[in-house]
């Protein structure tokens, strides 16, 4: 059976891996966990935009994840704009895919949202703010970005 992995499995691949294995063990455990879905023509194509997007927002290497550090430390402008109450304080809450979006927008590079570091309980309402961000294991840098009234 050919399947493409849609999270990694131990000793079978990653994400976006086209596989082939065992009937049952397809049908009995990947399918039905969502860890795979059956390959074909059109699933096969939708993976690859996918894992050009992944590309997109990956960070290369130590001299690439310096060069991302570095246009966040120069980038200003960063807004997130939430619905609050007359008080400043939010209904809702600030999540990291709306900082990455508002980095995005501020004309700096696409960052993948599982890199920014939001510890819980930060943005309770409008005003300043700092996040960090993994971007290598050995680089880490801060998005500054401001809370305001949508």
């Amino acid at each position: 059976m050919k399947l493409i992995l849609t999270a990694a499995v131990e000793n079978l691949g990653v994400a976006g891996d086209i596989i082939e294995v065992k009937d049952g063990y397809g049908r009995n455990y990947l399918l039905p966990r969502g860890l795979a879905i059956v390959a074909t023509r059109g699933a096969e194509k939708q993976i690859e935009g996918i894992q050009r997007a992944q590309e997109a927002r990956e960070i290369r290497d130590l001299d690439h994840a310096r060069e991302v550090r570095h246009q966040l430390e120069q980038l200003t402008g960063v807004t997130v704009q939430v619905r609050t109450s007359d008080s400043g304080k939010l209904f809702g809450s600030v999540k990291t895919d709306d900082i990455a979006d508002a980095v995005k927008k501020a004309g700096g590079p696409t960052l993948d949202k599982r890199i920014i570091k939001l510890p819980k309980g930060l943005v309770k309402q409008t005003g300043n703010y700092q996040v960090s961000v993994q971007l290598h294991a050995d680089v880490a840098g801060k998005i500054n970005f401001e809370v305001v009234a949508a």
